[in-house]
C-alpha cells in the first residue's frame, strides 16, 4: 500500500510537467518568465506581476476544453504584463540613477562655480587694493609736487623781491651820485626818478 501511495504521488508530480511539455503555449510562456527570472536586471523587479503570470501559466497548463482558450489569453496577458512591468522598472531604475548622477554633477558644478566666484572675488579685492594703494601714492606725489612748486614760487618771489630792492638801491645810488656831480658842477640837481614805479 505504501509503495502504491509513493507511486501515485510521483505520478501527480510528473503529470504537470508532462502537460507543460505537451503544451507549446505553456512552454513558451514559461520560458519567457524564466528569462525574466534569469536576467540580473529584472530578477528583482515586478515580483507581483511575475507571480500573477506564473499562476496564470499554471492555470493554463491545467485548463481543459473550452476553458483553455480563455486561460491562454489570460496567461499571455499576464506574462506580457510581467515583461512590461519589468522593463518599466528597469527603465525607472536607470532614470533614478541618471537623476542621482545629474544631481551629483550639478552639486559638483555648483562647487566649482562657487570656487571660481571666490577666486574672482579675491582677484578683484587684490586689484582694488593695488589700485587704492596706487591712488594714495599718486595723491602723496601730487601733494609733494604741489609743496615743491609752492616752495619754488616762494623762492622766486624772494629772489624777485631781492632783485627789485637791489635795483631800487642802485637807482637811488645813481641819483645821489648825479646830484653830487651837479652840485660840484654848479648845476641844479636832477629831478629824482619816481622809485614807486620800479618793477623787477
Amino acid at each position: 500500500m505504501r509503495f502504491v501511495s509513493i507511486g501515485l504521488a510521483a505520478l501527480l508530480l510528473v503529470a504537470p510537467l508532462t502537460q507543460a511539455a505537451d503544451n507549446p503555449d505553456v512552454t513558451s510562456l514559461s520560458q519567457r518568465l524564466q528569462a525574466l527570472d534569469a536576467d540580473p536586471g529584472t530578477t528583482s523587479v515586478a515580483a507581483y506581476e511575475r507571480l500573477q503570470a506564473r499562476q496564470a501559466v499554471q492555470a493554463l497548463s491545467e485548463a481543459r476544453g473550452s476553458r483553455r482558450a480563455a486561460a491562454l489569453k489570460v496567461a499571455q496577458a499576464r506574462v506580457e504584463t510581467a515583461e512590461v512591468a519589468a522593463q518599466v522598472a528597469v527603465v525607472q531604475r536607470e532614470i533614478d540613477r541618471l537623476d542621482r548622477e545629474r544631481s551629483e554633477l550639478l552639486v559638483e558644478a555648483s562647487r566649482r562655480d562657487a570656487a571660481r566666484a571666490r577666486q574672482e572675488a579675491e582677484r578683484l579685492r587684490i586689484q582694488a587694493q593695488i589700485q587704492a594703494e596706487e591712488a594714495a601714492r599718486l595723491r602723496e606725489q601730487a601733494d609733494a609736487d604741489a609743496a615743491a612748486r609752492a616752495d619754488a614760487e616762494g623762492a622766486l618771489d624772494s629772489v624777485a623781491s631781492g632783485q627789485a630792492a637791489k635795483l631800487r638801491a642802485a637807482r637811488q645810488r645813481a641819483a645821489e651820485l648825479a646830484r653830487q656831480e651837479a652840485e660840484l658842477m654848479g648845476e641844479a640837481p636832477p629831478k629824482p626818478a619816481d622809485s614807486g614805479t620800479d618793477k623787477p
